[in-house]
């Protein structure tokens, strides 16, 4: 039944009934469940149901990897990361609902409906883990250390060595950079990261401390160069105090859009952005 449900949302399904279009071509498809079934199915799952899908999806995924040989190197701006490193991307987005679901609240965003919290593989695209959360669900929550532990073990073991994680500013806390920091100490692992964060006082000083001549070009995502951008290193100028050791720190500054508040230092928005030590960057 629930190969039925995936096959349907591979299709393009939307809700539950959707599984009517399978249901309409036996011929390819076989019997498969009603909507009726499916309803009571999915309400029966619990964590203990939850455990052993995350283990058959990691049981395919293992296989899958093996019959390609691996992954494929991930890439950004235009090069690639590095042979055997596997690039964790997690995120938050919002699900807007039409109705008053069960778990829908307001979000952030003024908008009402879920905040789910996922994992993405850069490498081969796929979306390792999604946990379903309330519209009002937080940004810096103990969320990222379960959902980051869950993705690690949608990762095929060979492939766990060289891990690169990647996260904006609701992962920049301390519980999460230890966490990761943590990880390096599991024989065999290596992992890496790179968490942009706002910047605050410190930041803005080590920036202004900066030369012209320190600022670059930023590149976009397919190594071309991105109008109005630059990037420079901050190692040396900036201390976090009360985070694990870093390696090279960045700052990046851009013009911001049309419709943007113009920030400080010539009407630019900067962020600050940090990896662990001899990990590759963004």
């Amino acid at each position: 039944m629930l190969v039925d449900l995936a096959v349907m949302i591979a299709d393009g399904g939307e809700a539950i009934c959707d599984i009517d279009v399978l249901r309409h071509q036996g011929e390819l498809f076989g019997t498969v469940a009603s909507d009726t079934t499916a309803w009571r199915a999915l309400d029966e799952i619990g964590a203990a149901q939850l455990r052993r899908i995350a283990a058959a999806r990691a049981k395919v995924r293992a296989r899958l990897w093996r019959l390609f040989g691996g992954p494929p190197a991930a890439a950004a701006a235009g090069r690639d990361i590095g042979a055997g490193v596997v690039v964790l991307d997690i995120d938050s987005t919002i699900v807007i609902a039409h109705s008053d679901k069960d778990g829908a609240a307001p979000t952030y965003k003024h908008s009402f409906g879920f905040h789910p919290m996922l994992v993405t593989c850069d490498n081969s695209g796929e979306l390792l883990v999604v946990k379903l959360r309330p519209g009002n669900a937080g940004a810096n929550t103990a969320d990222h250390l379960d959902v980051l532990g869950q993705a690690i073990a949608q990762v095929p073991a060979p492939h766990r060595r060289r891990l690169l994680v990647r996260g904006d500013s609701a992962a920049a806390t301390h519980a999460v950079l230890a966490w990761l920091a943590e990880q390096n100490s599991k024989r065999g692992r290596r992992v890496e990261y790179s968490i942009g964060w706002s910047i605050g006082e410190p930041e803005r000083a080590a920036i202004a401390a900066l030369p012209a001549s320190a600022w670059s070009p930023a590149l976009d995502a397919d190594g071309g160069i991105r109008d109005g951008a630059q990037v420079a290193e901050l190692t040396g100028l900036l201390a976090l105090a009360g985070r694990p050791a870093c390696g090279p720190g960045h700052a990046r500054h851009a013009a911001p859009a049309p419709a943007s508040r113009p920030g400080p230092g010539g009407g630019r928005r900067r962020r600050g952005a940090a990896r662990a030590a001899g990990g590759a960057g963004m």
